[in-house]
């Protein structure tokens, strides 16, 4: 679709429209795109979460390594709600804001934690190459009996799991090998991908950590060198 322009790299946002309010697409658009990364949010905060940023900063992120990234800030979020919506209305946003973005190449689908089940859930049905999870919480805290091993495991397209090491919603270890399924560890980092500060990787390493195993993966996907 078309966008008009906006600052800093990033295009206007545009409303999406769906059943359950209007959402927010913001696109950071790469130069000679190679592929589209649609990302959406967790239940706690929208697109500006610290690592989606890390991802879509035009200069840093994935549009320097010529990956567009598509933002998509969900109709609870917009409307000013703290509380995120049940996950099928998750997954309606996510598939109104891939119709609504017409991608640039390949497609790929990912998010964080709540959008990280959502892209999950919807990979396959979006037509996606890939599928990007970002703190996949496994379980809720304390709950490893309530596993949503199911949704990771029927993704159905290539899927990479970036997952901190102190996660306590599923540390990387508690993840069985799955066909198709790529593991990528940042060390110290909990479940909002923040790391302490006595830890000896800062928040911008776990940041560049980030962006260039998505980048790699994604580049690989899309048959580059």
């Amino acid at each position: 679709m078309s966008m008009p322009e906006g600052p800093e790299g990033m295009l206007e946002p545009v409303r999406v429209p769906t059943a359950y309010g209007d959402g927010r697409l913001v696109v950071v658009p790469a130069a000679e795109a190679r592929a589209t990364l649609l990302l959406s949010h967790g239940a706690g905060n929208g697109i500006e979460s610290h690592d989606l940023a890390a991802l879509m900063a035009p200069l840093t992120g994935l549009p320097s390594h010529g990956i567009t990234v598509a933002g998509f800030d969900q109709p609870w979020r917009v409307a000013g709600r703290k509380i995120a919506t049940a996950p099928p209305t998750l997954d309606v946003g996510l598939r109104a804001a891939a119709a609504a973005l017409g991608a640039q190449g390949p497609l790929v689908v990912g998010g964080r934690s709540a959008g990280a089940r959502s892209a999950a859930r919807c990979a396959r049905d979006l037509h996606a190459v890939g599928c990007v999870t970002i703190s996949f919480p496994l379980h809720p805290p304390g709950r490893p009996e309530r596993s949503r091993l199911d949704e990771l495991s029927g993704v159905g397209v290539p899927t990479l799991v970036v997952q901190g090491e102190r996660d306590a919603m599923g540390r990387p270890e508690e993840f069985p090998p799955l066909p198709g399924v790529r593991h990528v560890v940042v060390p110290w980092a909990d479940h909002g991908l923040k790391v302490p500060k006595t830890a000896p990787l800062t928040l911008a390493e776990a940041h560049a950590l980030l962006v260039s195993a998505v980048a790699g993966w994604i580049w690989g996907l899309a048959g580059n060198p």
